[in-house]
This record gives structure tokens, C-alpha cells and sequence, in this order.
């Protein structure tokens, strides 16, 4: 738990909280592997560079996607 105490009412929000960040990281990843293969601008050496940072660093590697070629979403 994250929190001492039993389970209470901070208790649900933390984790409500936890599990909506999650899936909206994973939104965010499905997207960004989406536009990722449907790109014809970058090489096939840059997607594969592209999926390793995203599966080595993934919240790391969704933002910096996001930052560096989110103009071409």
C-alpha cells in the first residue's frame, strides 16, 4: 500500500490516480508506435533505434518522441 493505515480514502485516490497515469502512458505509447511504423520520412534504422529507446526508457523515450517528432503527428 501506499500509505499506512489501512485501506482508506487517500489510499483509493492514489491509486486511481496510479492506474489512470498508467493508461494514459499507455495510450500515449500506442500512439506514438503507431505514427512511428506509418511514417515514411524516417529509416528503417531510425525506427529501430526509435523502438529501442522506447523499450529501454519508456516514459523517457514516449516524451522525448513526443518533443522531437510530435510535428509530424
Amino acid at each position: 500500500m501506499l500509505f499506512e493505515g489501512g485501506y482508506t480514502f487517500t489510499n483509493f485516490l492514489a491509486n486511481a490516480f496510479a492506474v489512470f497515469i498508467f493508461i494514459l502512458w499507455l495510450w500515449l505509447l500506442i500512439t506514438v508506435f503507431s505514427d512511428l511504423f506509418s511514417r515514411s520520412d524516417v529509416s528503417g534504422f531510425g525506427k529501430v533505434l526509435w523502438v529501442i529507446f522506447l523499450i529501454v526508457l519508456p516514459y523517457i523515450g514516449v516524451f522525448a518522441y513526443l518533443l522531437t517528432q510530435g510535428y509530424g503527428m
